[in-house]
């Protein structure tokens, strides 16, 4: 039975005078508060409560005229994965692992890539190339890890990886590429073709802002969906972790023309000695990024005190994730299930080393 407004005149009528007691003003609130109830569900075609034609006792029931879920992009891949080359070592200068051909994966990179919600297969330097690129058709994007390994096989694999990367996408995938610290040393001693293009500098173990040059235009880059608050920050803010004894100068890059026609410098910063480095650069033609900087390692390393933990520094670790992983999500590649599942860093386990190790809390070592 529903009440109306009608109900009001003849209630208010038949209250006899000698009903004035605190039960019946209570009782009549009550129904007052009813009939407003009522005549509000009926205006909006549903119940303020949740009880309604969907039955009694759902809570929280949507009303009639609720929006649907809209479809997602299917242009876009949801299951992205990235792959990580492996680098030589145990990443605790042997403390760990001392065995021939042993490798690792810093477990701030991969937290880095999950975070952004994206998967990991490891890309084990050693491996056999056509092991290699068997892993390479599972991903749908890579990643090159800091570290100081610059020759033998690791810098052909890197190499070969590179090269792979740029065939993909030549030939039609958007297969992105993030290269930091050693590999952004590594990019551009590949694409210069000199071994001795980088110079030294005073980067180990500080926290740096990053410079945007006049001529930067981030439309398009790492940076484009930073809020602008947070860009101010972090070209004010050493909100930035540096730790490398090498890096490349603009005026390096620009007197190379390999180096010059393939990246384009959005960010730079100063050393110790205010010497001048690049910082980030992006390729014009491919969705490849370099960082002289550590971006993983804000959110997810505390083995050095002077790696910045602010939630600004958080947050930059955080939009930087999720641009690279919004780029693999544009990748063709849809890779079977079962192989994917078979090759994921899941089959592995993290080893702690945080008391062990030169910075590095965990690692992934494969031997």
């Amino acid at each position: 039975m529903r009440y109306g407004s009608s109900l009001l005149p003849s209630l208010a009528l038949s209250l006899p005078n000698n009903m004035g007691s605190r039960r019946w003003s209570l009782l009549c609130i009550a129904l007052i508060l009813l009939v407003g109830v009522s005549s509000y569900e009926q205006s909006m075609g549903g119940s303020i409560l949740g009880w309604g034609e969907q039955g009694e006792g759902e809570l929280f029931a949507y009303p009639r005229n609720a929006p649907s879920c809209p479809s997602t992009d299917q242009s876009l891949y949801y299951l992205p994965v990235i792959g990580i080359v492996t680098h030589p070592g145990d990443g605790a200068s042997g403390r760990l692992s001392n065995a021939t051909g042993v490798s690792n994966i810093p477990a701030s990179y991969v937290k880095f890539v999950e975070s952004a919600g994206a998967r990991v297969i490891p890309l084990i330097f050693n491996e056999p190339e056509e092991t290699l690129r068997e892993k390479l058709s599972l991903v749908n994007g890579v990643l090159f890890t800091g570290g100081w390994a610059k020759k033998g096989l690791y810098y052909e694999t890197i190499k070969r990886v590179f090269e792979i990367t740029l065939e993909r996408n030549d030939a039609g995938d958007h297969f992105p590429l993030f290269a930091i610290c050693l590999g952004f040393e590594l990019l551009s001693m590949i694409i210069s073709k000199d071994r001795d293009i980088c110079e030294r500098f005073q980067g180990e173990n500080q926290a740096s802002a990053l410079y945007f040059p006049d001529f930067a235009e981030i439309q398009g880059s790492v940076f484009e969906r930073f809020p602008r608050e947070l860009l101010r920050k972090l070209s004010t803010d050493c909100l930035a972790m540096q730790n490398h004894k090498f890096g490349l100068s603009p005026k390096r890059l620009q007197d190379n023309d390999a180096l010059a026609s393939f990246f384009r410098i959005l960010t730079t910063s100063k050393d110790e000695n205010d010497k001048v480095y690049i910082s980030t650069a992006q390729a014009y033609n491919y969705p490849v990024t370099a960082f002289q900087w550590h971006p993983e390692k804000n959110a997810f390393e505390w083995g050095l005190s002077v790696i910045p933990h602010s939630e600004d520094a958080v947050r930059v670790t955080q939009h930087v994730a999720n641009y690279f992983i919004s780029e693999a999500r544009r990748s063709l590649n849809r890779p079977l299930a079962d192989k994917v599942l078979d090759n994921l860093i899941y089959n592995y386990s993290p080893t702690y080393c945080g008391r062990a190790g030169k910075g590095y809390d965990e690692v992934y070592i494969f031997s």
